[in-house]
């Protein structure tokens, strides 16, 4: 055995060869703080100091760092926070946290180096960005980041600071935070999916005798459905539980299948054709994934095409009408394109996890979800059990932009093995499932046709949407054009295309991105034919009051009163301007309830929600503390256990506009308990009323349910359902009755000006300034929503110009299966990003709030497409923008 030293104490290292120091921090010594993403040193998630140096502990052998020293995280904060910690609390330099405990690492040592060398000199965003280049956040809070490295290198948090505006901000910052991946409970087994080789076939014969013979492997079970069909590469057949991940590896291994392999097809052009094989039989279409947040409304098929699907079209005929005589009569002003996007992964920092452990005829069931509620119920649904049987826990969640709102098959397999092997088992997904089968954006192929009118008014929009679904249905993206710009006739039409390849799921703002990419691009062309500005062109169109607002705001911005035609610009490098609008449905969950109590003199309010980095904590204890003239930080916010009053779910935005009714409701019922027992009331002229009754108050409890909101809506705002007349009520009953969602009044609304440079020679682009316009009312933790904002803005750039999802178009393999080959945004892609918040729109709502992450990010990647149009005369028609399709485009035009 070879010792270390580690966080100034001695320490011993295994002497296992294979052994990983990644694998030692955090599993024989508990440092898991130091956290495994991509196993492939590119993700920056483990670094650790080694002799003072940054290193990637996921790539560093034990006996490699025998005889040295290593800080980790937990290290760094051992006596006191250091500078770098206080800014990035201070400044919100973090969401979700499980990529945090990295960057304190890198930037602890790049700024201790800088102040030996510059002293209090501030380093350029260029500076920090290159120093923290190793690192990635997929929320995307580098811009807040680079400034909080920037203040803690001038001297700004050399001493202690006011309290952070995120209230678990000093846990995620120290690496105490504790994820799914960091549970363990004592004899807790390592569980691990065995998944199909086959994009299609059957499964004829399972063997588990090899597998179950190894030592130390205490169970393996089928995963199959009643049918034994896998209908693409990744389908579980299978899962082991062993005691350890490295025997787990070699019981999966040992499994003997034998497949029936059956003809499959891949992707969108291939699944399309007349004589493609079927993924699903007749009798086995329910058994398709759902890509989307809705319960699927009916519709036809034909081979593996679902669709079409056009409830929300209007005068159809008129249209098609309109469209083909613009078209016989070459009219100028038809627009007509079809714009492609490929699929975007979730890529989740934190992996879909599960450590599952049963207590006599009770479960509790750690799960990396956004609706532990949710998931509770399912589990108890799927295993007949009581609602009191059933635990689900969420103390902290590594991101999920949609992935993870269901019932999974990582928490099915850990369930089952826990009780076949009769102890806690965990499983976590590596990196490669997790960016092949946990669901992604689906890729798109959009035909769209817009005819103004010659007075400029809009005469009719057909837009037809082909969703690459992999073997799933239910996908809206044409659907969602009926809703922005009033038009005089629209056909839209969804059609799901299903083939052999992982199914796709809910991301940010599902169907949205993909619909604006094509829809605003569409608008942009009309001012150009129409030699109007874009933005008053949008203003003539589109009737919402939220977005009219933001429309004024981006008029006036410097970057667009300077904007210049794309004939006036010449050489290299050339810069353009692009604007986007963006909406989503404002969205809250009935029944959500929230308990405020008074224990011990002590305010807690509790919830079954989760926080996966938007704030959730945050927006309780900050709608608590406003009402009794508290600081944040002396409410105590208890969430993510599904023993507490239910919650919703943390996916289309709906958050915050779920609970800070009912907290607002249960703060007047609990003001109304204390002054009514209240001995003595507050000295006359005190400062704090509310702190004196609480401290002198008994223990109090109480709770209220989310109402509904307020019929007094302001001029011009109403549920956008509406517009869509009866169809859009038949789709709010199906939200609200199985999805348990209601549509609100108002719409969520966003513009966004963006400009970038183009390198004409290389294709290459770079977004410089975003000016990001967001209308979703009062803010209830401001600094938060920044973050949210900017974030969203990240993920839009990653979507608009890198990433990709590529397959194998033969063998149905994701080719892009590692942080390695799936590239998004780092932190020296991030712009300037300018965030105005117009807080109106939403008096109706009790509070005031709504949601924000999805509707920021819709406009991205068109605002980006219509800045590269603006710059150098070309129309891109392909996401991502790479640059070998740029320069393709360049030199079909001969513009370089």
């Amino acid at each position: 055995m070879s010792s270390v030293t580690i966080n100034g104490r001695p320490e011993t290292l295994p002497d296992d060869p294979d052994s990983l120091l990644v694998d030692v921090l955090r599993d024989r010594l508990g440092l898991t703080g130091t956290k495994l993403v991509c196993g492939a040193g590119v993700c920056g998630a483990c670094t650790v100091l080694l002799d003072g140096v940054p290193v990637a502990s996921c790539l560093m052998p034990v006996k490699a760092a025998a005889g040295r020293t290593i800080t980790t995280v937990e290290g760094i904060a051992a006596t006191e926070l250091h500078p770098i910690q206080r800014a990035f609390m201070a400044l919100d330099a973090l969401q979700c946290g499980f990529c945090t405990p990295g960057f304190i690492v890198e930037a602890t040592a790049f700024h201790d180096n800088w102040r030996k060398a510059q002293g209090t000199t501030t380093p350029s965003r260029e500076e920090i960005g290159a120093a923290l280049s190793g690192h990635l956040c997929r929320c995307g809070a580098y811009d807040n980041i680079l400034r909080a490295v920037a203040e803690a290198c001038s001297g700004r948090f050399d001493a202690e600071t006011s309290a952070a505006p995120r209230v678990e901000a000093r846990d995620k910052v120290t690496g105490s935070a504790k994820y799914t991946v960091d549970i363990r409970h004592e004899g807790q087994l390592e569980g691990l999916i065995v998944r199909s080789a086959v994009a299609h076939g059957k499964i004829i014969a399972l063997d588990f005798a090899p597998s179950r013979a190894l030592p130390g492997v205490m169970a393996v079970i089928s995963l199959l459905g009643d049918d034994k069909m896998v209908r693409y590469v990744g389908d579980p057949v299978a899962a082991v539980a062993a005691r350890d991940h490295t025997t787990a590896q070699q019981a999966a291994a040992a499994i003997g299948i034998t497949y029936e392999e059956l003809p499959s097809v891949i992707g969108l052009d291939a699944a399309r054709k007349a004589d493609a094989p079927l993924v699903f039989e007749r009798s086995s279409r329910k058994k398709a994934a759902n890509v989307s947040e809705g319960s699927p409304a009916p519709a036809p098929w034909k081979q593996n095409v679902r669709g079409p699907s056009a409830a929300f079209s209007h005068k159809t005929r008129t249209v098609r009408a309109e469209i083909a005589n613009a078209a016989t009569a070459n009219d100028p002003l038809l627009i007509k394109g079809v714009f492609r996007t490929a699929g975007q992964s979730h890529s989740c920092l934190e992996p879909h996890a599960t450590v599952a452990r049963f207590d006599g005829d009770h479960l509790t069931v750690h799960v990396s979800t956004q609706a532990v509620f949710h998931v509770m119920e399912l589990i108890a649904k799927r295993y007949k059990l009581g609602h009191d049987k059933v635990r689900v826990i969420a103390d902290h969640v590594g991101g999920g932009f949609g992935s993870k709102g269901s019932l999974g098959v990582e928490t099915i397999a850990a369930i089952e093995l826990a009780r076949a092997a009769k102890a806690p088992v965990r499983v976590a997904l590596d990196r490669h499932d997790e960016l092949s089968v946990t669901g992604h954006r689906p890729g798109t192929e959009i035909d769209i046709a817009l005819l103004p009118s010659q007075d400029g008014n809009l005469k009719a929009v057909s837009l037809t949407a082909w969703s690459d679904n992999g073997a799933g249905v239910n996908s809206t993206i044409a659907a969602l054009a009926r809703l922005i710009y009033p038009a005089e006739a629209k056909a839209l039409t969804d059609f799901d295309v299903v083939s052999n390849l992982p199914p796709g799921a809910p991301f940010r703002g599902p169907g949205g991105p993909p619909m604006a990419f094509a829809l605003e691009q569409a608008v942009d062309e009309a001012a150009l034919r129409l030699q109007i500005d874009p933005i008053k062109l949008r203003q003539r169109w589109d009737t919402d009051p939220n977005r009219r607002r933001l429309y004024e705001w981006a008029a006036g911005l410097e970057a667009w009163c300077n904007v210049k035609p794309a004939s006036s610009k010449s050489g290299r490098y050339r810069r353009g301007v692009g604007v986007a609008s963006g909406y989503w449905l404002y969205l809250w969950q009935p029944g959500s309830k929230v308990e405020i109590a008074i224990k011990g003199g002590r305010l807690i309010a509790s919830t079954a929600i989760q926080d996966i980095g938007t704030g959730s904590r945050t927006v309780i204890a900050n709608t608590v503390a406003r009402e009794f003239g508290l600081d944040p930080h002396e409410v105590e916010v208890r969430i993510g256990d599904s023993i507490l009053p239910e919650g919703p779910g943390s996916g289309g935005s709906r958050t915050t506009a779920s609970v800070v009714p009912p907290t607002l409701l249960a703060i007047q019922k609990l003001k109304g308990v204390i002054e009514s027992n209240a001995k003595r009331k507050p000295l006359p002229g005190s400062n704090a009323p509310w702190r004196e009754l609480i401290a002198t108050s008994g223990d109090i409890s109480v709770s209220a349910t989310r109402p509904e909101d307020s019929r007094h809506l302001a001029p011009g705002v109403r549920s956008p359902l509406k517009e869509a007349g009866f169809m859009g009520a038949i789709f709010g009953w199906m939200l609200r009755r199985f999805s348990n969602l209601a549509v609100g009044s108002g719409v969520p609304s966003s513009v966004q000006v963006i400009e970038v440079e183009v390198d004409t020679w290389l294709g290459h682009v770079r977004v410089l300034n975003v000016h990001t316009g967001i209308a979703v009312g009062k803010l209830a933790a401001p600094a938060l929503a920044r973050s949210q904002a900017a974030g969203s803005v990240i993920q839009g750039i990653g979507y608009a110009l890198y990433e990709g999802r590529e397959v194998d178009p033969v063998r149905g393999h994701i080719l892009t299966a590692g942080l390695e080959d799936y590239r998004i945004p780092g932190i020296a892609d991030t712009p300037n990003i300018d965030v105005h918040f117009d807080e109106a729109g939403f008096d109706h709502v009790l509070g005031g709030s709504v949601g924000i992450g999805e509707v920021a990010t819709v406009p991205t990647s068109p605002a980006i497409a219509n800045a590269i149009r603006n710059a150098i005369g070309v129309r891109a028609n392909a996401l991502p923008i790479r640059p070998d399709r740029l320069v393709a485009l360049l030199n079909q035009r001969s513009v370089a």
